[in-house]
């Protein structure tokens, strides 16, 4: 959420932001609102002085035994009382569609942010490995002679409909330790704290991480009101939600892994076949929660930690700055690494990397205490896939697969697979 104060000191730089993620100007109807609220905040404080003076009015009137005075003074109190609810239900009703308006509203890019509408306006700033020069034809994963006996798209849709997955044998025992190498390399290499949260989440968590009110569409609601998540962000950012930590204990590095979920709203017949894109999924999320000043260097050391993995997997991925028309709604910068699929011959994202400024901290009331006294701060907030297990699944089964239909697995895997190294043509571990 937007810092209406800010708004105030500098309209045009307000809409100068908004313009560059492809909206018009709307600093002069905020203003206006603004404006108009703080008039009925002041008008229902006056009144509510004048009620309070009425009131000990009545008293010393009751006391001098003056009943006409009292009775007149009496009656002037109610119908005061009366204005002034009134007043205040009106400031309050302009307070809320104020608050309303600026939840609405994205993010303002950060200057470095390249200007554009599409991916296709995305900034690649850097590369690393070398996609494998195959003597075949490259498969996609779901074609793979390895892989069909353990990824079951057939019993998914008859279980739960279309783009969902059944994964069994060694296909699921890969993605198994996939999630498990990742959470054990960001928690002992990259010192990160495990957490196990929730899927299930009221409905303030989802505001609080720009989640709602614009894009319920996209996420799973119950029927009692709670939120099915579409990725840890929301539980791991949520935990300072309302609360002031001391500056002394930033910043805070979350990681954890989860199941998601999403609706994939307006993804129609956008990449059906496999599980490139899935209703349900997992994922291990990276959150950091950090004081202003040091979130760009965070944003950095995220992007590192999931580029990381990557490359302890071998797989070859390039990196690139989002542009402002291809970027989320609460992001300021983002980054997305994109890992490279032999299947389809090209790089495909695998993680999104977001620095969010106070955005969510302002959202969810989440600020610091400055070391050296002063008033609480708000908190800069940061979330990054450091993987998308089965994206990443794809990647090595699509990297890794040989001529006669086996694939081989990443030595870094191979621990948690109790050294097995391959999938065999036949789908098993070997």
């Amino acid at each position: 959420m937007h810092d209406i104060r800010a708004i105030r000191e500098n309209p045009a730089a307000f809409d100068a932001g908004l313009s560059r993620r492809g909206m018009d100007a709307v600093s002069s109807e905020l203003l206006s609102l603004d404006e108009e609220r703080r008039q009925a905040i002041t008008a229902a404080e006056t009144a509510q002085a004048e009620q309070n003076r009425a009131s000990k009015a009545v008293g010393a009137a009751k006391a001098s035994g003056d009943e006409d005075e009292f009775q007149r003074l009496r009656a002037l109190v109610s119908e005061q009382k009366e204005l002034v609810g009134a007043m205040q239900a009106r400031a309050k009703e302009l307070d809320e569609k104020l608050t309303a308006r600026l939840l609405e509203l994205p993010n303002l890019p950060y200057d470095d942010v390249p200007e554009g509408t599409d991916e296709d306006d995305n900034v690649e700033i850097r590369r690393w490995g070398e996609p494998r020069e195959m003597s075949f034809p490259a498969k996609e994963h779901y074609e793979l002679p390895a892989v069909r006996a353990g990824m079951d798209f057939e019993t998914a849709a008859k279980l739960s409909g279309a783009r969902f997955v059944v994964l069994s044998g060694a296909v699921a025992r890969v993605h198994r330790a996939l999630a498990q190498f990742m959470l054990d390399t960001h928690v002992e290499e990259n010192d990160l704290s495990e957490t196990w949260t929730p899927v299930l989440v009221r409905e303030e968590m989802m505001l609080g991480t720009g989640q709602l009110p614009k894009f319920g569409e996209d996420s799973y609601r119950t029927t009692d009101g709670w939120w099915l998540i579409p990725t840890a962000e929301v539980t791991l950012t949520n935990i300072v939600n309302g609360q002031i930590v001391d500056e002394g204990a930033l910043p805070r590095r979350y990681v954890s892994h989860t199941q998601c979920f999403r609706s994939e709203a307006g993804s129609a017949g956008k990449d059906t076949a496999g599980m490139l894109r899935q209703h349900q999924f997992e994922k291990v999320e990276m959150v950091s929660v950090t004081h202003p000043d040091k979130s760009e260097e965070e944003h950095q050391r995220m992007t590192r930690c999931a580029e990381g993995i990557l490359e302890r997997l071998g797989l070859p991925y390039r990196t690139v700055v989002l542009c402002t028309g291809d970027m989320g709604a609460g992001a300021r910068r983002t980054h997305d690494i994109e890992v490279w699929l032999p299947g389809q011959n090209t790089y495909r994202e695998i993680s999104s990397v977001s620095t969010c400024g106070a955005y969510q901290a302002r959202r969810m009331n989440a600020r610091f205490r400055p070391e050296g006294g002063g008033k609480p701060e708000f908190l800069h907030t940061l979330n990054g896939s450091g993987l998308a297990v089965g994206r990443a699944l794809i990647a090595v089964l699509e990297n890794g697969q040989q001529e006669d239909g086996s694939v081989e697995l990443p030595e870094a895997l191979h621990p948690w697979l109790r050294g097995k190294t391959r999938i065999t043509s036949d789908g098993e571990l070997a």
